[in-house]
């Protein structure tokens, strides 16, 4: 590359890592994780209408 294009890539690198955005770490105790993790798996098969599985549709000429 020419100095020009150096020069650009550097910048647009340095403005770039400007804006990346570091997640914080997870600072939870493990058993506040365990509770957590149990308290979902409650919530998951607690509602009063079952799923039902998919099914797909129909595509035969007597179910018309």
């Amino acid at each position: 590359m020419n100095k020009r294009l150096e020069k650009r890539h550097k910048r647009q690198v340095t403005r770039a890592r400007e804006r990346v955005k570091t997640s914080a770490p997870d600072t939870r105790t493990p058993e506040q994780l365990k509770a957590v993790r149990e308290e979902n798996r409650a919530r998951v098969g607690h509602g009063s209408v079952p799923l039902a599985p998919y099914t797909t549709p129909t595509t035969k000429a007597e179910d018309l």
